[in-house]
């Protein structure tokens, strides 16, 4: 066996560069059957973040759809998701610079099937009866400009070249998942109103297709003001199946003649919360067979479900994260990810259980040695509650600390609020982990995948509960001897850069932190931000400008007198969600203050970073900037830094 060096945690040199993240990964979206083929999603850094949809036909050879420049990303509700739509090989997509519709048919190239106009598109299914399209739509012109926020409609897109539009449920505040039956006949769809998220409470409405192509006769399933439904979808056979959180958990159910019945009834979660479009976790085999799956203590299992029996089978794969269900007549897709594989898009064999892995997010094989093993934790918190989160110790096989040395420890606070950390293998947290750093990865009260009473820890909470989480997550492993507790930090983004700012604004148990793109001042976001999220914290902190007392109370901008620690920000300079103003009035306190403090803004991105050389200069960066603070030498030397008042 080789001899281990000594070094100080922090200084270890790890073969998990930057270098290797940004040039062998890209976000790896779900993937769709069409007929023998299967179309998927790649995010890819190298190419600026563009999304680019692939075909693989059945002889395994792949090939692009969607030729450069084009992009496939629609910004509905600014998170998008649902910007593809493959039909009989025809592929329909959202481009992200100008957010028209383009179809390409096999052999062709992108035509436009929407007018130049302030409008964006989402979650489109075909009426093939009507030749037409039918999609969530989301005006941004007249129409927003004379209700003081976008316009979001369900509307039927004409495919005979005519790009005519006709509105066909309008009114309320948000919609997704139009679903056309079998038949044609019947449309469902989801829609909510402010202040709700899709989680706190949607409603399941169902409507008959009238033969000119509009409804009648609109009727509400299922869902209400605190009752969430996720992913409606028609069976084989002509039946509507859903999720509700009725019960607490998000369980699956279905219209029956004698009305709604559950077919499972457990304390797990079926649905996940709706940031984007196109979720899907459950899907159709056949009428008499879902493939599903579902999170239970922050674990995701695939399981095949008997709708004539309501039996459920757990299907054995190696995979603890799972999503973006699709079926197929004896055959799945997947994309699954586990503590030592990263996220694959998976074609399951149903009949002999053999995997196929169709794209792995990266291809990249490291030797167990460098990899740290997730250990989920349940630790006490405020209020006599337990929190969960997942711990990764720090490892590398080519060295050891100095003896009697504990080793730093950085915070993880997910965003969202609302989502959830998962044990899937992460390249981003194995860079730490294997230089020395150890890692909790923090599923604070509010977090989804524990039910809906974990999840409303939250509700008029936001600034407390979650830091509580974290900032106790922290002591707890320090007082179990297992990190220094004179050198912890914290990071998040976004939601989580909010949690971040707070814990180093609010409480003296972090020692640095890095905000990427994170919430400062809640009034600000109040006030200025997009319209899926512009009422979200009405239910996190309270009515605004009702109760603007609370929302001065737990903004770090008003508090800077408590910050007294080191913090990094990193910051896109077109973010339309947290306006970089937001980062740099922090920064310029701090400044005033003597704290040492460094800024780091990146020209062309937005909310959230896709460009790899952003990805790895932050990186690397935030990773010179906790040496610096703490105390050691990389063991590899990184771009500087600007510290100033260091």
């Amino acid at each position: 066996m080789a001899t281990q060096h000594v070094a100080p945690y922090g200084a270890w040199k790890s073969p998990i560069t930057s270098d290797l993240i940004v040039s062998q990964s890209i976000a790896l979206g779900g993937g769709v059957f069409d007929g023998d083929d299967v179309y998927w999603l790649e995010g890819r850094p190298a190419e600026a973040g563009r999304n680019v949809i692939v075909r693989r036909a059945p002889d395994g050879t792949t090939h692009d759809i969607n030729p450069a420049p084009f992009n496939a990303r629609t910004r509905v509700h600014e998170y998008g998701g649902g910007a593809v739509l493959v039909d009989r090989s025809v592929v329909i997509f959202s481009n992200f610079a100008d957010q028209r519709l383009y179809r390409v048919v096999p052999g062709g190239t992108p035509e436009a099937l929407t007018p130049e106009a302030p409008l964006r598109y989402a979650d489109c299914v075909v009426d093939a009866a009507r030749n037409r399209l039918i999609c969530v739509r989301e005006d941004h012109g007249e129409a927003a400009a004379a209700h003081g926020e976008a316009v979001n409609t369900i509307t039927a897109i004409a495919l005979d070249g005519s790009q005519a539009q006709h509105v066909l449920v309008s009114g309320n505040d948000f919609y997704s998942t139009p679903r056309l039956s079998p038949d044609g006949n019947t449309l469902a769809w989801l829609t909510w109103r402010h202040p709700n998220m899709p989680w706190d409470g949607t409603e399941l409405w169902i409507a008959e297709v009238q033969p000119d192509g509009t409804l009648a006769n609109a009727a509400l399933v299922a869902g209400g003001e605190n009752e969430s439904i996720f992913q409606p979808a028609w069976s084989p056979d002509g039946r509507l199946y859903f999720v509700s959180d009725r019960s607490g958990w998000w369980n699956l159910y279905r219209l029956g003649n004698a009305g709604i019945e559950r077919l499972v009834a457990m304390e797990a979660e079926f649905g996940a919360p709706q940031w984007v479009f196109g979720l899907s976790t459950y899907a159709f085999e056949s009428a008499e067979r879902i493939i599903c799956t579902y999170t239970k203590d922050g674990i995701d299992y695939l399981a095949s479900l008997d709708t004539n029996r309501k039996t459920l089978t757990p299907l054995n794969i190696p995979y603890t994260s799972i999503g973006s269900i699709q079926a197929a007549p004896g055959k799945a897709l997947l994309r699954g990810a586990s503590p030592t594989q990263a996220a694959s898009l998976v074609m399951l064999d149903l009949a002999t259980g053999q995997q196929t892995i169709l794209k792995r997010a990266n291809a990249i094989e490291l030797d167990p040695g460098y990899l740290s093993t997730p250990q989920p934790i349940e630790f006490p918190t405020t209020g006599g509650l337990t929190a969960h989160g997942i711990f990764y110790p720090p490892q590398n096989k080519d060295y050891a600390a100095p003896e009697g040395e504990k080793p730093p420890l950085l915070v993880l606070s997910h965003g969202g609020p609302t989502g959830a950390t998962s044990s899937a293998f992460s390249l981003g947290i194995q860079y730490w982990t294997s230089r020395g750093f150890a890692v909790f990865d923090v599923n604070y009260g509010g977090s989804s995948g524990y039910g809906r009473a974990y999840r409303e820890r939250l509700n008029g909470q936001w600034g407390i509960v979650d830091v509580d989480d974290c900032a106790n997550g922290a002591r707890y492993l320090a007082e179990q001897g297992l990190v220094d507790p004179a050198r912890l930090a914290i990071r998040g983004g976004s939601a989580g850069g909010y949690t971040t700012l707070c814990a180093l604004t609010f409480r003296n148990v972090f020692h640095a932190g890095a905000s990427h793109f994170g919430v400062s001042d809640l009034e600000g976001l109040a006030t200025d931000t997009h319209k899926f999220e512009s009422r979200y914290l009405d239910r996190l902190v309270g009515p605004y400008p009702e109760r603007r007392d609370l929302y001065v109370a737990r903004s770090p901008i008003h508090h800077v007198a408590h910050l007294n620690c080191p913090v990094i920000f990193f910051q896109g300079l077109e973010d339309k969600i947290v306006p970089p103003s937001q980062a740099e009035t922090m920064v310029n306190a701090l400044r005033s203050k003597g704290i040492p403090v460094a800024y780091l803004p990146f020209e062309g991105e937005q909310h959230g970073f896709r460009r790899a050389e952003n990805i790895k200069r932050a990186l690397d960066a935030e990773l010179y900037f906790y040496g610096r603070i703490f105390g050691f030498e990389l063991a590899e030397p990184v771009e500087p830094v600007e510290i100033e008042n260091l």
